[in-house]
C-alpha cells in the first residue's frame, strides 16, 4: 500500500496545483479574488464546502489515529492539507502511518 499511497500524494499534489499555479501567475496571490472564484456559484460551493469539511474531518482523523498510535512527522499533512488540500494531507498521513508500522521500536 504504500507505493500507492506516495503515488496519491504526487497525484494529490500535481493536479490542484495544475489548476492553482496558473491562478497564481495570472493573479498573483490575490485572497479575495481566490475566495470570490471559489463560492462563484452553487457547484463551486459546493465542492468548496466539501473540501473544508473534508479537511476538518481529515484534523479529527488525524488526532484520533495519533492518540492511538503515534505517527511521527503528523503535522506535516496538517500543513500539507492547508497549503494543498485534502487530496495530499489524507494520503501522506496514510503513508506516514503505514511506514509506522513498518519502523520496529
Amino acid at each position: 500500500m504504500k507505493w500507492l499511497y506516495a503515488l496519491l500524494c504526487v497525484l494529490g499534489l500535481a493536479l490542484p496545483y495544475c489548476f492553482f499555479v496558473p491562478f497564481v501567475l495570472t493573479n498573483g496571490l490575490d485572497i479575495p479574488l481566490f475566495f470570490s472564484q471559489l463560492f462563484a456559484n452553487q457547484v463551486s460551493s459546493f465542492f468548496a464546502a466539501d473540501v473544508i469539511v473534508s479537511s476538518l474531518v481529515l484534523w479529527a482523523f488525524i488526532y484520533a489515529e495519533t492518540r492511538k498510535r503515534p505517527v511521527r512527522l503528523w503535522w506535516l499533512c496538517i500543513v500539507a492539507n492547508v497549503a494543498v488540500g485534502v487530496s495530499l494531507g489524507l494520503p501522506l498521513f496514510l503513508l506516514l502511518r503505514e511506514l509506522e508500522t513498518e519502523t520496529p521500536r
